[in-house]
């Protein structure tokens, strides 16, 4: 049975705009006209979803969705991070960031790794609420779309470091559990023109 899973991140935020691993930073004033231009360009699904943090819901509800909160959807857990930005936590801890780019499975953050984070995706690309006939759209972090591809694609984890995905574009996998086909990052604004 084929499913398609269509992934929404969620719209810029002042910390996306610092850096900061963002723990729950709320949209801005910007990133809720964005949504709000974007709403009429969501594609139909037959059921809804989106992550715990208040940037999720805020673009799902600016988006007119009528989804469910999923803890699986919720951002990457970074642990003593958690709202600092990149750069100062580089020029802090330089030795951790470095271990912690290098290898999936460390946690100097004292957090989630990578390869947890992967996991977490994986499964819920894999839960029966997106298996069988049907459309299932989720508003989820960043973080969580690419490892969410990571896991689709069979990638190897350090691949997640090469994919980028931009503010209120929508990423697509179609197929089923062990063999997904990728569509990614298509804006959501530039449908709303057509």
């Amino acid at each position: 049975m084929t499913v398609r899973v269509m992934l929404i991140s969620p719209a810029m935020n002042a910390a996306l705009r610092e850096a900061r691993f963002a723990g729950d930073a709320p949209l801005d004033d910007s990133g809720i006209r964005q949504t709000r231009s974007a709403a009429a360009s969501v594609p139909a699904a037959d059921r809804a979803r989106h992550g715990p943090s208040r940037r999720c819901t805020l673009t799902a509800d600016a988006l007119g969705l009528r989804s469910a909160v999923d803890n699986a959807l919720r951002d990457w857990e970074l642990g003593r991070w958690t709202g600092a930005r990149l750069d100062e936590v580089g020029a802090r801890e330089p030795e951790a960031v470095a271990a912690w780019l290098a290898d999936p499975s460390a946690t100097p953050h004292g957090g989630e790794s990578l390869l947890d984070l992967c996991a977490r995706a994986g499964a819920w690309l894999d839960a029966p609420h997106t298996r069988g006939e049907g459309r299932v759209l989720a508003v989820a972090e960043p973080s969580v779309v690419r490892a969410a591809v990571v896991h689709a694609l069979a990638l190897p984890p350090q691949a997640f470091w090469r994919l980028d995905v931009a503010p209120l574009t929508l990423t697509e996998l179609s197929g089923r559990s062990g063999r997904w086909n990728l569509r990614v990052g298509r804006p959501l604004a530039a449908e709303a023109g057509r």
